[in-house]
Parts: structure tokens; sequence; C-alpha cells
């Protein structure tokens, strides 16, 4: 498997969006189209419109599918991970939250296949880089799908220390600058630590997780990437030498604790 040429699909479905993703049914188990394009509605994908359709003209030109599918190779040699099928698809830029936050630009990972969506918007150093966080997502997903806290920042911590080592600070998401390690360190002590082990279908997952209600906005996304670049630097390794350690180890060798 490889980058799929969803560029064909879109040319003949574009406006058709529940009719082409019957053509991923395969790769989901007991998933209709309907559900599918839900889904990844929810995480990123278009919705049709008619000045939408340039927005294929866009990534054809800069040769989006050839350009992903050097970088997936590229990825996939230097952290040993699994082959997987790629799936491209325009950006929902009418959501004002994806357009202006995320720049149009997201990704889906699962630990047997990927998604990403982009829009006119998106250089392509930012598309290699929502590459780059997503198939870490998938290489973590095939080593570890545990259903803490803990397991979720790291996730998200590992992602954009592969973004920071890939691509520059330039690219990384904006949540990774919202607070100094100084500052995760105090945020950690006070609102996670006790709650790391939390599962992720509790409802204060998630909570803690985005820094909803009166926390502090992305609280454990920012934890987690403090904590993944600190045990780079404590560890003196790379992002791929993190790739299969353990949660706990991970958290080990940072400047976090459990204490």
């Amino acid at each position: 498997m490889t980058v799929i040429a969803t560029d064909q699909w879109l040319d003949k479905y574009y406006f058709k969006p529940v009719k082409m993703c019957e053509k991923l049914e395969k790769y989901f188990e007991d998933a209709s189209a309907e559900e599918i394009y839900e889904y990844l509605q929810a995480h990123g994908m278009y919705q049709p419109y008619k000045e939408g359709v340039k927005v294929l003209d866009y990534l054809q030109s800069k040769k989006a599918w050839t350009v992903i599918t050097d970088h997936y190779n590229y990825l996939r040699k230097k952290w040993k991970g699994p082959e997987i099928p790629i799936f491209i698809f325009p950006c929902n830029t009418l959501n004002k939250k994806m357009s202006e936050e995320f720049n149009g630009k997201s990704g889906l990972a699962f630990p047997d296949k990927l998604f990403l969506f982009f829009s006119e918007k998106n250089i392509i150093e930012e598309m290699k880089s929502v590459l780059t966080h997503e198939y870490s997502h998938v290489i973590r997903l095939a080593k570890d799908r545990s259903d803490d806290l803990l397991h979720t920042i790291i996730l998200e911590g590992l992602a954009e220390a592969s973004v920071l080592e890939e691509h520059g600070e330039k690219f990384q998401a904006p949540w990774t600058k919202y607070y100094s390690e100084e500052e995760a360190q105090r945020y950690w002590r006070r609102f996670i630590q006790k709650n790391v082990y939390l599962n992720r279908f509790d409802r204060q997952h998630d909570r803690l997780l985005y820094g909803k209600g009166l926390l502090p906005r992305m609280l454990g996304y920012n934890i987690g990437f403090h904590m993944v670049k600190s045990s780079i630097e404590e560890k003196n390794c790379h992002v791929k030498d993190l790739l299969s350690l353990s949660n706990n180890e991970i958290l080990r060798y940072s400047r976090f604790d459990l204490k």
C-alpha cells in the first residue's frame, strides 16, 4: 500500500463525497460510506461547494500526491514504520476554526491507515509536516494502544517533537508554544499528575487534554510536547529512539515526574 490516487476519485466524485467514500468501505470494518464520511468530516474532511473544487487543482499543481509519497517513503525508512494506505482529501475550510487556527490543514491516523486534509493555504512543507505528525501516530498506535491520559499526551508530544526535528519550529502546531516548560511543569503538578492514568472514556480525560472550561488552553497537548522534548534532551537521542519505548519510560527520562 502507498499514497492512494484520491485525486482521480475527486475528479469524479467531488460533489458526491458519500458516493466517493464507498471506495473506503473496504478499509473499515462494519462501517458504511455515510458513517465513514461523517467521521472523516468531523476530523477535517471537506464539505463540497462550488468554489471548493479549486483546491483539487491547487493540490495537483503542487504535486501533493508525489510529495507525500516521497516523504512517506523517507519517514518509513528512517523510522522503520509500517506500510499503510494514505488518503489525501481537501480540508473543510468552511469551518472557521479549521481555517484559522489550523491554517486549513488536518490529519487523522489509525494503526493501519492515514488521512490527510489540505487546502490552498498550505505550502509543501506544511503538507509534509502533517504527514510527519500523523505517521508518528501510526507507528505509536501500532506499538501501544493504551487508553489513559499519559498515552494521549505522549502520543501528541511525540508527533510534534517529530515535526520539530524534521521541519523546524516554524511548522509546529501553535499549542507547542502556549506555555514554557517551566509553566508546563507547574500545570503538570497541579492538574495532570494525579490524573495521569485517567481512562480516555472518562470525560475528565478530554477536559484535561484540551484544557476545557477554566483550565489552560490545550493543557495536555502542551505538557505532552514538553515531556517528550525533555526526554529527548535528557536521553540525548532522536524521536525515533523514543517511538518504541513505553509511556512510563518516556516519562521517567523526562523532566516531569509522578512524585
